[in-house]
């Protein structure tokens, strides 16, 4: 969100989502992002599911042995 300039309280407001749990999500990486969270945050700040999911994971790699 910080890289759109978004304000969490609009992103909460529009979301239903509580500006604790943005909060959460944005600075604690053991937080799980729920789908329907990523979903409704994605139609707040504009931009296309699949692009703030590729975002998410961005750093999430399949091990060397996985079977390929």
């Amino acid at each position: 969100m910080a890289k759109r300039s978004v304000n969490k309280a609009d992103v909460a407001r529009k979301t239903g989502l509580s500006t604790y749990r943005l909060s959460q999500l944005s600075i604690n990486s053991r937080s799980h992002l729920r789908v329907e969270e990523l979903y409704l945050i994605a139609l707040a700040i504009n931009v296309q599911p699949n692009e703030l999911l590729e975002f998410v994971c961005k750093d999430f790699k399949l091990p060397e042995n996985s079977g390929s």
